[in-house]
């Protein structure tokens, strides 16, 4: 749940972009950072992980706007997509608002995208919170590529839970913003439902 300071009339979310190695997730946070007006976001940065300093984590601060009323800022944050870097991915969902899932639409990433599906929701999982219960949108990324996976299958064989999906390229940028608006929308009405 974000974190409200009623006095200061403030909301604090933190969003996830989640999804296998390679994916876009950075790219898509630096699209962000570079389209948004810097008066009204943080620095972005890339900060070496406890574990392994050779393994990044991604952090962008943003100022949103307003949200039911309160000043807004949504920390837009993704970890990197390896296998050993599970503790990582781990700790980045703990508390997490609102996911955004980068999925490869490259067909020899099909596999890959899978899996890193099904270990989000495992992880969701043993923290007793479905993947359904939580704003999430999905991102088809890399749409500008050849060799790529139809949308009706990646909607098929990724999209359980029938969340809005948008067709994107984090390199020009094509649907990036969107869904990132979309899914903050999500988050205002579900704060909305439970306040």
């Amino acid at each position: 749940m974000p974190s409200i300071d009623v006095k200061k009339a403030t909301i604090d979310t933190k969003i996830v972009y989640y999804g296998p190695g390679q994916s876009g997730k950075t790219s898509c946070l630096r699209f962000i950072c570079d389209q948004w007006d810097a008066a009204r976001r943080g620095r972005f940065s890339s900060r070496p992980t406890k574990n392994d300093p050779d393994l990044y984590v991604d952090v962008l601060p943003l100022r949103y706007g307003r949200i039911l009323g309160f000043d807004a800022t949504v920390q837009l944050c993704s970890g990197p997509g390896l296998a050993s870097a599970i503790t990582t991915r781990r700790f980045l969902l703990r508390d997490t608002d609102g996911i955004v899932f980068v999925a490869d639409s490259q067909i020899s990433r099909r596999e890959a995208n899978l899996d890193s599906m099904q270990e989000l929701e495992e992880i969701l999982g043993a923290g007793g919170v479905g993947l359904a219960a939580i704003p999430h949108v999905l991102q088809y990324n890399k749409r500008d590529l050849e060799r790529i996976l139809t949308i009706r299958d990646m909607r098929t064989s990724l999209n359980r839970h029938d969340a809005p999906d948008f067709e994107t390229s984090a390199e020009t940028g094509k649907g990036v913003l969107e869904a990132l608006e979309v899914l903050v929308e999500q988050l205002a009405r579900d704060l909305e439902s439970r306040l």
